[in-house]
């Protein structure tokens, strides 16, 4: 495959990423999608939902990786490539290496979480047990926008609910 049909390949499912970020916003979730994709197909799905499931496993990449997982029947999902809209943290980057993940796919760098690139670098350590390519910034301007509004408004919300509660502790002026 050229490098330019793989930028091609790897925009189309980071969309597919994307679009299961939103999901995650919908729910009041840090929006996170992934997919793993292999032969070309979508064989798990997984957006973020620690919060609603009251679970702190429920990463995006994790869901994704559990959904695969059952769909072809085994743990391991060799030649699979996982596309996620931000850098893995230390628990999926773990996951993807006990998976035996082929490729990682990531949209916006998490400089205070991320451990493929921005910390430590994981998945090149020499004591990991199986190496995971990376393929890093597939478009990632569009990722990092998706999360920054997030906090946005949940800042404005915060913000907006302590005016609330001040008005309502205040004598009224009249």
């Amino acid at each position: 495959m050229t490098d330019e049909m793989q930028a091609q390949q790897d925009n189309h499912w980071m969309q597919c990423a994307l679009a299961l970020a939103e999901r995650a916003a919908d729910a009041g979730e840090v929006p996170v999608g992934a997919v793993v994709v292999l032969d070309n197909q979508v064989i798990g799905e997984g957006w973020n939902q620690p919060i609603s499931s009251h679970d702190p496993t429920a990463h995006a990449e994790v869901l994704a990786l559990r959904d695969a997982a059952h769909k072809v029947g085994n743990y391991r999902l060799v030649e699979a490539d996982l596309y996620v809209t931000i850098e893995p943290c230390t628990m999926c980057a773990g996951a993807m290496v006990h998976a035996r993940v082929r490729r990682v796919v990531y949209g916006a760098s998490e400089p205070k979480s991320g451990v493929v690139e921005s910390n430590g670098r994981l998945l090149e350590q020499p004591w990991m047990n199986h190496r995971v390519e990376v393929t890093a910034g597939v478009l990632a301007d569009q990722c990092s926008e998706r999360i920054s509004l997030f906090f946005k408004q949940r800042r404005a919300e915060k913000k907006a609910a302590k005016q609330a509660a001040r008005k309502s502790l205040s004598p009224d002026e009249g």
